[in-house]
Formats: C-alpha cells, sequence, structure tokens
C-alpha cells in the first residue's frame, strides 16, 4: 500500500508540475493588466500597417484583435485594452521576448531558426520570395538581374533566400545585396532609383505597389524562390497563451470568418489588392481547423 501510494503521488506531482508548466507569464500578466499588446508593422500592406487615420491595421491585426477578445473571455475579464507597438524585423523577437508585447501581428514567416527563440501560432497565410521592379526594368526573374541591384530588408527569410539563389544560379549582382531596415526604405530605394529589384514576399510586394504614388509603374515577377508560412508570433513556454491563439484562429475558420477578414483586405478594397484566396491557403485553413 505504501509503495502504490508513493507511485500515486508521484504521479500526481508529475501531473501538477505538467499543468503547471503549460501556464506561462503571458497569460499572467493580460489578467494583471488588462491589457494586450500587439506588436505591429508600420508597411507591411495589407497584413500589418498604419492606415489614414494612423491606426495599425490590416490582415493580421484583425486576427490578433480576435485573439485578444478570446483572451478577454478565456480570463473572464470586465475589460481588456488594446496597446500597439511599432517594431521592424531587426527588434521584434527582442522585444517579444523581453515581454514588451504579448503577441506579434505581421508578415512573421515561421522558420525553424525563429522558433528556437520564440513560437509560433498556426498558419494563416502563405506566400514567397519574388521581386518587385519598374515595367520597364525588362527584369522577369532573378536571373535577369545581371550587373544590378537587389534590395532586401535585413534579417529576412527573403535575403536569406535571394541570396541562397543568386548563388545557386551564378547571378552576378552589381555589388552585395543591399541591406535596409523596412519595406519603406527599400521602396524608397527603388524609387530613387538606386535600385532594381526589391525581394520580398509577393503579398507585401502587392501591398508596396498598390500604396506607391504611381501604383501602375510597378510590377511583381518572377516565380517563387522560396515559401513562406505567416504566423503570429508569441513568446516561448506559453502553452496556454498558444491555446488560445489556435482556439480562436479555429472559429474563425469554422464560422467562416476568417474567409470573410481574407476577403476585406485580399480583393479590392481598402488596399486595391486583388490577391483571390488560393486553393492552398484554403487546405491550409481545412487542417489547422483541428476538433475540440
Amino acid at each position: 500500500m505504501k509503495a502504490l501510494f508513493t507511485a500515486a503521488f508521484a504521479a500526481s506531482a508529475l501531473l501538477a508540475a505538467g499543468a503547471m508548466a503549460q501556464d506561462g507569464p503571458t497569460m499572467k500578466r493580460i489578467a494583471e493588466t488588462k491589457t494586450v499588446t500587439i506588436g505591429h508593422r508600420d508597411a507591411s500592406v495589407p497584413l500589418s500597417y498604419i492606415g489614414q487615420d494612423g491606426k495599425a491595421q490590416g490582415y493580421s491585426i484583425d486576427i490578433c484583435l480576435k485573439i485578444a477578445e478570446a483572451a478577454k473571455e478565456e480570463l473572464k475579464l470586465d475589460k481588456l485594452d488594446i496597446k500597439f507597438v511599432s517594431l521592424t524585423p531587426q527588434t521584434r523577437i527582442p522585444l517579444l521576448t523581453a515581454g514588451t508585447v504579448d503577441i506579434i501581428c505581421e508578415s512573421s514567416t515561421h522558420t525553424l531558426g525563429r522558433s528556437r527563440q520564440i513560437s509560433f501560432l498556426n498558419t494563416t497565410f502563405l506566400t514567397g520570395s519574388k521581386l518587385l521592379v519598374r515595367k520597364n526594368s525588362g527584369i522577369k526573374r532573378i536571373e535577369d538581374m545581371n550587373g544590378k541591384i537587389l534590395v532586401a530588408v535585413l534579417g529576412t527569410t527573403n535575403e536569406k533566400a535571394a541570396q541562397v539563389e543568386v548563388d545557386k544560379k551564378g547571378v552576378k549582382l552589381k555589388g552585395d545585396i543591399v541591406k535596409v531596415k523596412d519595406h519603406t526604405q527599400a521602396m524608397l530605394n527603388l524609387e530613387q532609383n538606386r535600385a532594381d529589384a526589391y525581394v520580398s514576399d509577393d503579398v507585401v510586394l502587392y501591398g508596396l505597389a498598390s500604396a506607391s504614388k504611381n501604383p501602375a509603374e510597378w510590377e511583381v515577377v518572377g516565380p517563387y524562390f522560396s515559401y513562406d508560412p505567416y504566423g503570429m508570433m508569441i513568446a516561448r513556454n506559453n502553452d496556454d497563451w498558444r491555446l488560445v491563439g489556435n482556439r480562436a484562429i479555429t472559429k474563425l475558420i469554422e464560422s467562416g470568418e476568417m474567409v470573410a477578414i481574407y476577403k476585406k483586405w485580399f480583393e479590392p478594397g481598402p488596399t486595391k489588392i486583388n490577391l483571390p484566396l488560393s486553393d492552398r491557403l484554403r487546405e491550409n485553413f481545412q487542417i489547422i481547423a483541428l476538433p475540440e
């Protein structure tokens, strides 16, 4: 009997320890402050950007606001404030690991390398690397970049994918890839003829072109040379927060609201982008809508 009691006690202790390990600091912080802090980008149209009213908006923002509502319900809070913090590819992970933001809602590609530092919620968008060029540039794919200048945002998957593709195809760029801090600087390089092409996810490039002074001047070209699944970033060791987020995403999919949010931002509307929902992304939604 003593042995049985000891074994049972040990098992209970292990279960309790496992339950404790699932509870991370993020949900505790949200409960105490009654605030969810969302990290966002200023110019990742139409996923996460500053609108004409000066407020953060976009496809990723709408999804994260639903996740915040789910946290309020889970914690049974009487109110929940939303705070927005602007970030860049260079600052987003440090801000997340420091606890400055609770969730990053923008155009973050889920990679194994990043997963060593932070966690991702389930994939909510699929895209890949292409080039933004002037229509009269003669550039149709990365192989056409010989003797030309390519710009990329420092620290992005696109920068790394472009370098791999340049090396693999033997493309002789004019100097090294020019690295800038954000989309705005990259677009400025193009507009001022300091670069011939900008490499990024095609959805971001469509957004930048549509928001430019002369959208008809630009085109997105080339086959994909990398595939990028987007997900919301959260700090590691926050299983309870991740469950709230993934459950909210599942409910959006099952109710049809996820498709409505997609159409709001990717069919002709606020951003003038016409990017119909792909079969690949629709199948992704079906896969990640896990049963209760």
